[in-house]
């Protein structure tokens, strides 16, 4: 409290406290206990000269309610009291007129004061976590605004006023009960970022299109069946729209997207991909898994700054399974190969002609810096040539495919790539370990070891916080790597053709991105019924493997009847 006073910040988190003691709410208006036993004061104890308080941090406490004494507090600009057991909050809030930063998320309020919208300086207001089942129509008072949180709660609707809140720049709305948006919100000019991830939305307004300055939308896990047309976001850098039932892909959808750079329609029920898709010039990530897109646009193969393209769950006829798995930059190549009109020969690879023959020689220069691709496959090398790694010096390589030749280990010299390299295959290899310097690979998102001799992987590999793909098929393990369950980006993890022996379904269901697990022919002599409650499985591989239940029968019905079976098998 002392220290408080000189400062203006009182940090009181974590202190398991019930209840606010009153001297906190009189902190500028009592004379301090020290002053009457200590008449002579030094320079540093002249408490008459005290800072009003202007931070008070009461989070991760057990407070039920906040006292109408908050009032007492006038020169406040921030108040946490998130991570609290509160089920309202004081009508007092609102004489707070300084207040900037309001977090009362993580607590189980079910309503909040009128009051609160008096607050006319409030720039940040954090809600989510709660039990609100509506917010008040004068929610549009806020103008000031810039930041407004209030996903996870019970909200059915929206209140038309938050088309006031015009300086409002991120508003997140994710897991809520909400079925539609009003059309108004277009009128939230300085919006940059908009989340509506898992609710119930059917469509999308169309003015949405208006919104000059969205740069990120998230849509994931609802209920729609078209995407909106976008004239006005020229500044759309992200699209987020897996997980619901998106059946077309126009190019009125996409042609005004100029700015795009992410596009992730995974999970959807698209049937095809237009030709317009070049327009995306910026585009660097797409994600198409699990639709029912049959053919690509060869087109595709023209966008320049493409690193990642998922494809897997897609009953694709014109491209051969194992061109697919050769990684983005391979297939790329393939696609503008058949842009050409060259007419590929039956193999699917394009025809050797004098175009193909400069990568025929040791270091190929143009893969480097055009396709930031270090190559040097298939050479039944037992080293990585350094000369290789020099080439790459000021070029900074996002892929690199050392696949199918006879090394026993991971080329110590792959550290070098660490700040730019995304996607790494060593598969058909003789590697009995990876060593720690390939968890130093941060930016690492897809990683490819399968057909090698590995029995375990390091617990460094946790660090790699943007794995999405591993694939460890045809290898050595006889344990589930217990440091996968650690890396919660990953998306898919391919585990067939191993010795795999049991799975821990409790820490999967944590892993909420997981969305494909292939155990093919391991030896699971049980499949965990808890395994079921794992819901965000999406496709869950287990043929091939000693169990009994679930039978064959069951299995040959997809995932979704595997998980209900071992849903309904929980004792």
């Amino acid at each position: 409290i002392r220290g408080a006073r000189k400062s203006g910040h009182l940090n009181l988190s974590g202190r398991n406290l019930s209840e606010v003691p009153q001297h906190v709410w009189r902190i500028n208006l009592d004379t301090p206990e020290e002053a009457h036993q200590n008449l002579s004061f030094g320079a540093a104890d002249r408490w008459w000269e005290q800072t009003d308080l202007t931070k008070l941090i009461l989070a991760s406490n057990k407070l039920q309610c906040l006292s109408e004494d908050v009032q007492l507090l006038p020169a406040l600009t921030l108040l946490d009291v998130h991570d609290n057991q509160l089920t309202s909050l004081p009508s007092a809030l609102g004489q707070l007129e300084n207040l900037q930063k309001l977090d009362v998320s993580h607590n189980k309020l079910t309503s909040i004061p009128e009051e609160l919208l008096q607050l006319s300086h409030l720039r940040s207001l954090l809600l989510h976590h709660n039990q609100l089942s509506h917010l008040p129509d004068g929610f549009g008072q806020l103008v000031h605004l810039e930041e407004l949180d209030v996903s996870n709660n019970q909200l059915t609707d929206i209140p038309t006023s938050f088309a006031l809140l015009i300086n409002l720049v991120r508003l997140n709305l994710s897991c809520n009960q909400l079925r539609n948006l009003p059309a108004d919100i277009s009128a939230m000019k300085s919006l940059r970022q908009l989340d509506c991830t898992k609710n119930y939305l059917e469509t999308v307004p169309s003015k949405l299109a208006t919104m000059a300055a969205l740069e990120q939308l998230y849509l994931r896990k609802n209920k729609l069946r078209s995407l909106p047309e976008f004239p006005s976001c020229k500044l759309l850098k992200e699209l987020h729209a897996g997980e619901n039932q998106i059946e077309t892909l126009n190019a009125e959808n996409l042609k005004h997207l100029n700015s795009l750079s992410v596009l992730e329609l995974r999970d959807n029920k698209i049937k095809s991909v237009p030709d317009e898709i070049a327009v995306l010039q910026k585009l660097e990530r797409l994600d198409l898994a699990n639709n029912d897109i049959s053919r690509l646009p060869y087109t595709l193969g023209n966008l320049p700054h493409l690193k990642f393209l998922a494809l897997e769950g897609n009953p694709l006829r014109t491209i051969r399974r194992d061109l697919l798995e050769k990684g983005t930059q391979e297939l790329l190549k393939y696609l503008r190969s058949r842009i050409q009109g060259d007419g590929a020969s039956p193999s699917g690879e394009p025809p050797a002609t004098a175009m193909t023959l400069p990568s025929e020689a040791r270091i190929n220069m143009h893969a480097i810096t055009a396709l930031k691709l270090l190559d040097y496959s298939e050479k039944q090398a037992a080293v990585i040539p350094d000369e290789m790694f020099d080439a790459v010096r000021s070029h900074p390589v996002t892929t690199l495919n050392f696949s199918k030749n006879q090394l026993n280990q991971v080329p110590p010299r792959i550290v070098e790539l660490k700040d730019s390299v995304c996607d790494v295959s060593l598969g058909f290899n003789k590697i009995s370990s990876l060593p720690s310097e390939l968890c130093m690979l941060h930016k690492l998102t897809h990683l490819d070891v399968r057909n090698n001799f590995l029995t375990s992987l390091p617990e460094e590999m946790e660090s790699l916080t943007r794995l999405q793909i591993i694939n460890l098929s045809f290898n050595r393990f006889k344990l589930f790597p217990s440091v996968l369950y650690r890396i919660l980006a990953l998306e898919t993890i391919l585990l067939s053709n191993n010795q795999v022996g049991s799975i821990d379904p409790l820490q999967l269901k944590k892993m909420d991105n997981l969305g494909t697990l292939d155990l093919q022919n391991n030896d699971l002599l049980q499949v965990p019924p808890e395994l079921g409650n794992c819901e965000n499985l999406r496709t869950l591989l287990l043929e091939g493997n000693p169990f009994r239940t679930p039978r064959a029968a069951v299995l040959a019905k997809g995932t979704a009847a595997v998980l209900e079976y071992l849903r309904s098998r929980i004792p």
